[in-house]
């Protein structure tokens, strides 16, 4: 079994250089911490807009036509940053050195535990709307897009980290880039 799972790294450690030398090149005015920090900053307020859709949509179910502007906002936000950062948050640990292993493993960490704290909100949210007296008008709708966002939010947490905290980077590193 081993045999199969260190094929499956191999492979996904070939695609992910693979793909970053394909992208390494786009966007290379994003790439710089002040736009990165940018995205990361629209993500936070995509999010936001995600949690008051969610809000809305426990006492109005046409609340839900909002989540379509705001997934088509977060999508192309969320890919960008995905690029201009490397896709480090989610890169095979063969393809990173001993300081972006830590780094990654620490913000994945972080992650998990935003996703844990953000998806127990909705949790107790059925708890409590399962013995109300049904005030609450479409709670399990509203429900699931609150852990939906908290998902998103989470997977979402370790690259935001990153992005946020990497340095720019070299001038020189530019010159290679472009040769």
């Amino acid at each position: 079994m081993p045999d199969v799972i260190d094929r499956y790294q191999d492979f996904r450690t070939r695609r992910f250089l693979r793909n970053e030398e394909k992208f390494q090149h786009w966007l290379p005015g994003w790439r710089i911490q002040k736009r990165r920090r940018a995205l990361v900053v629209t993500l936070c307020a995509t999010f936001a807009c995600m949690i008051v859709v969610a809000a809305i949509c426990l006492v109005n179910m046409l609340g839900a036509v909002l989540w379509l502007p705001v997934v088509v906002v977060f999508l192309p936000v969320w890919t960008t940053l995905q690029v201009v950062s490397g896709r480090q948050s989610d890169a095979p640990r063969d393809a990173l050195d001993e300081r972006e292993l830590r780094q990654r493993d620490s913000a994945r960490s972080i992650g998990l535990t935003v996703t844990q704290c953000l998806a127990m909100v909705p949790a107790f949210a059925l708890i409590v709307a399962g013995s109300s007296d049904g005030a609450i008008t479409f709670p399990t709708y509203s429900a699931g897009m609150f852990v939906l966002t908290a998902l998103i939010i989470g997977a979402c947490t370790p690259a935001m980290i990153l992005a946020w905290t990497r340095t720019d980077p070299e001038p020189d590193d530019y010159l290679t880039e472009a040769a």
